[in-house]
């Protein structure tokens, strides 16, 4: 199905700038298209934090998802540099960050502008696996003093994957791959790595819902 072509009311001139002008003022007007799938690396330790420190995002893990087709379309990996925390063996055992690495990434605030301005974070559904990464983003920002990227349009896949195929519990993003027969793409715990392969989920998902993708498990 084609998209919609838009009308007189919808893109013309009358009554000032016309129905979708209102809407866009309003912060209604939704964009579609496409998904932003995120997932988070943070600053970890074996136990609790060192004194002082406090866990914070360095990495952002960003897949974009097209809804027409499915198709995964572009993967990037911001690096976030910490400000109250640093990167200790067992995080780079598990992220293969290192402080170094992180050090010469990007200011969160730095990351969120890019999520609004490049990405149109605000307008799109954006997803995740599980939702730690939406509490995360929402404790950060606030500690930050920085407004929250994203809209209230959330997927949170992991949920959606066990609601889906009647699973008596949620699973892991590993096991998930696993029971539908994808390969882990990349290296797991690397936050442009794991958007990646979470993509190809929610993208299966949405090809089984049109009934244009076979059903696993």
């Amino acid at each position: 199905m084609g998209r919609p072509s838009a009308g007189p009311l919808l893109g013309g001139r009358g009554n000032g700038q016309g129905i979708r002008a209102f809407l866009v003022k309003e912060g209604m007007a939704k964009k579609q298209d496409r998904i932003l799938v995120v997932d988070l690396e943070s600053t970890c330790w074996e136990g609790g934090p060192p004194p002082g420190q406090d866990s914070e995002i360095i990495e952002i893990g960003l897949c974009v998802l097209d809804v027409a087709t499915c198709r995964r379309l572009e993967s990037r990996s911001l690096l976030v540099r910490p400000v109250h925390s640093t990167v200790g063996d067992h995080c780079t055992r598990l992220t293969t960050l290192t402080q170094e690495e992180v050090a010469r990434g990007i200011s969160f605030p730095e990351a969120c502008r890019i999520l609004q301005e490049e990405y149109q974070a605000r307008e799109r559904v954006w997803a995740s696996y599980g939702d730690y990464d939406r509490k995360m983003f929402q404790r950060q920002c606030q500690a930050h003093g920085v407004d929250y990227p994203f809209g209230d349009r959330h997927l949170n896949v992991k949920s959606l994957f066990a609601l889906v195929y009647n699973l008596p519990r949620e699973v892991g993003l590993d096991e998930a791959m696993q029971q539908l027969g994808f390969p882990l793409e990349g290296t797991h715990h690397r936050g442009s790595d794991d958007a990646w392969n979470i993509a190809r989920i929610l993208g299966h998902i949405l090809l089984q819902a049109r009934g244009q993708g076979g059903r696993k498990p």
